[in-house]
């Protein structure tokens, strides 16, 4: 059975086209069905529409309605945040509890939270004079950069670190991980096997 991602994305959308790249091969389980933003000019939805995939935009409203709709819509199995900035209502939390899964550029629950997003995570790195940073894959909950870690990958920090040499440092493995991660909890689900754990 083919497992229907909806992805949403705010931004240039780098880690969809890993996503897409990756999921590309006819053996996969997983198919993005659909590409959301809250941003009518999100380059996301250029290379959605680049790969022949429904590219959507829709109004962030408070409660979830018009997200729930759209994803009710295309029929969406497990939603993939790549780059989304804004906070997923509660009520699609709730409707897609376990099923709601994050990348964060920085090792959590330290370099993580409200306005923890881009740069600013290595910004922080830096300044903390932590010797590591890394990728952590997780499920979504009510609280930003929270829920339970599905995956994290430690990277090293150099002592001629800059935030922009880190950022492309890390940006490199998320683009090998997330995709990977996306695809066991999309295998986990697919076998009715919780992944909130």
């Amino acid at each position: 059975m083919t497992v229907a991602v909806g992805v949403l994305a705010s931004g240039r959308g780098s880690n969809l086209q890993a996503l897409i790249d990756y999921f590309a091969d006819s053996r996969s389980h997983v198919a993005i069905r659909l590409v959301a933003s809250n941003r009518e000019n999100a380059q996301a939805l250029e290379r959605a529409r680049a790969a022949a995939i429904p590219a959507k935009t829709f109004t962030a409203d408070d409660d979830g309605e018009v997200l729930l709709s759209l994803l009710d819509e295309h029929r969406i199995d497990l939603l993939v945040l790549a780059g989304y900035m804004k906070r997923i209502p509660p009520r699609v939390v709730r409707a897609y509890h376990g099923r709601i899964v994050n990348v964060h550029p920085g090792l959590l629950p330290d370099f993580g939270g409200e306005g923890m997003y881009g740069a600013r995570v290595h910004a922080a790195v830096l300044a903390s004079g932590a010797k590591t940073t890394g990728v952590t894959v997780h499920l979504v909950d009510d609280e930003f950069d929270h829920g339970p870690v599905v995956a994290q990958w430690r990277i090293g920090v150099s002592r001629d670190d800059t935030a922009e040499s880190l950022a492309a440092r890390v940006l490199e493995v998320e683009h090998l991980i997330y995709p990977r991660a996306v695809e066991m909890i999309a295998a986990l689900n697919d076998r009715n096997i919780s992944a909130d754990f």
